[in-house]
């Protein structure tokens, strides 16, 4: 797993209640969540490759 880094994010306080409940729903912290939904958006565009799945991956949906 690669090193993480912190940094601040301004966003508006209708999308940050908005992103804390869905996040809540998906049993997530909120920053879990932003960090899914890049990662999602990042594959989507094909700007980040593919990892390979390993036998503890393969368990998660």
């Amino acid at each position: 797993m690669s090193q993480k880094k912190a940094f601040a994010l301004r966003i508006d306080a209708d999308k940050l209640a908005a992103l804390e409940k869905w996040a809540a729903d998906e049993f997530r912290s909120t920053n879990g969540q932003i960090e899914w939904i890049i990662d999602k958006a990042l594959r989507s565009a094909g700007r980040l490759k593919e990892e390979k799945k390993t036998k503890s991956n393969d368990s998660n949906p």
